[in-house]
């Protein structure tokens, strides 16, 4: 038999020991506050589901609606036979929603996020981009083939400092920052950073993903929580989130959205976000410009849940969003940590190396709009029984 894959089988066994191996649950139901997963009913703190639009009636209908006009499979690529009116309006409709002059829809954000970077710098280009930034930021970076320049995290100055160091060894220069870190919960200083990104004439792009629906008006996202409108280049968002769908989206200068027409690669060459998957996407806009309500119980369970876990003595980072990262250091008890949740009726995995550092294992309970006091006060008493129990907490 042949034995060029057996080196797989002894990396698997290495993650394992390390307590580093992913069991991946399997859910029954539809998101929500509460899910039945592998077979038992538990409390949700997994899905980053803030508005609970995932199974909004509104939402679930619009869905429906478009099945029964477009049918569900697009069958083309935007370029070819893949564009609906409904792609159009959505587009339209978001570009509105952020305050910016033009939008285009992606398959996903990290599919928005590979499209873009490689369309805007090459390879005698530089990135300067915050060394915890997401994955598919990475990968886009990787693609685009340029000198990336990483800077200290949320760190404006160290950023000046990298500018300095690369002076005159690049072309253009691009600088990508996360809103907000989806591991830490903490907010880019996007004010600072555009300062240096325009004094040193830089195109400044930020990946709004967990800032939309959560951060500015009415969720309008990271730019508006900074009055930033016209100055960021580059508004990178997902439709996954806060939205309760699925789905990318590009909004910024007019002239990007143009040149990711023309070579955006997802855009170009994978079929377009389904029919029903976009109304979807409407009805939830329909929802958040409607009213301020589900962004509002979402900051409110945030504040009650992050400062009770606090108040039990648990350590949630920097975080300053509804993302509650629970820090236990090593990944074996992150995992342990989980299993105990699990069997208390509580759904909330472990994270860690390489989604986070070694080191820096963690539970990181999503809170959601969806949540009920009752659902908070549940999550609670179990968080303070399997802390008490491991040792975490007094």
């Amino acid at each position: 038999m042949s034995k060029k894959l057996n080196w797989i089988q002894d990396e698997l066994h290495n993650l394992q020991k390390a307590g580093l191996y992913n069991r991946i649950r399997t859910i029954s139901s539809a998101q929500g506050a509460r899910l039945i997963v592998d077979g038992k009913s538990v409390l949700n703190f997994c899905s980053n589901n803030y508005l609970g639009l995932a199974n909004h009636p509104q939402v679930v209908a619009a869905a429906a609606k478009a099945v029964e006009t477009f049918g569900v499979g697009p069958a083309a690529v935007r370029t070819i036979a893949g564009t609906t009116d409904l792609h159009m309006q959505l587009e339209a409709r978001l570009a509105k929603f952020k305050g910016v002059e033009s939008a285009i829809s992606f398959q996903s954000g990290f599919n928005a996020n590979i499209a873009t970077i490689p369309a805007l710098v090459g390879k005698e280009d530089a990135i300067f981009s915050d060394e915890l930034n997401h994955a598919s930021i990475i990968d886009g970076c990787r693609l685009a083939g340029s000198r990336i320049v990483r800077y200290t995290h949320c760190n404006p100055n160290d950023l000046e400092r990298a500018f300095q160091d690369e002076k005159e060894k690049y072309g253009r220069a691009l600088v990508i920052t996360d809103g907000v870190f989806s591991m830490d919960g903490d907010i880019a200083p996007l004010d600072e950073i555009y300062a240096v990104a325009k004094n040193h004439d830089a195109i400044l792009m930020v990946d709004d993903a967990h800032g939309e629906g959560v951060l500015g008006k009415g969720g309008r996202g990271i730019v508006d929580h900074f009055g930033l409108h016209g100055k960021v280049d580059v508004e990178i968002g997902t439709l996954s989130k806060a939205f309760g769908v699925v789905g990318g989206v590009v909004a910024g200068n007019p002239l990007v959205v143009e040149w990711l027409e023309q070579r955006g690669r997802p855009f170009l060459f994978s079929s377009a976000m389904t029919a029903p998957d976009t109304a979807a996407c409407l009805a939830a806009l329909d929802i958040l410009e409607a009213s301020t309500e589900l962004v509002d119980k979402l900051w409110d369970n945030t504040h009650y849940f992050k400062g009770e876990l606090r108040n039990l003595g648990f350590d949630t980072g920097q975080s300053v969003t509804p993302i509650t990262p629970i820090m236990l250091g090593e990944a074996p008890m992150a995992q342990q940590f989980s299993r105990e949740l699990f069997e208390n009726g509580v759904f909330a995995m472990a994270l860690g190396f390489p989604t986070v550092p070694r080191g820096k294992a963690r539970i990181r309970v999503m809170i959601s709009a969806a949540h009920s006091r009752q659902d908070l006060d549940e999550g609670l008493q179990a968080f303070a029984f399997v802390g008490k129990k491991l040792g975490v907490i007094q």
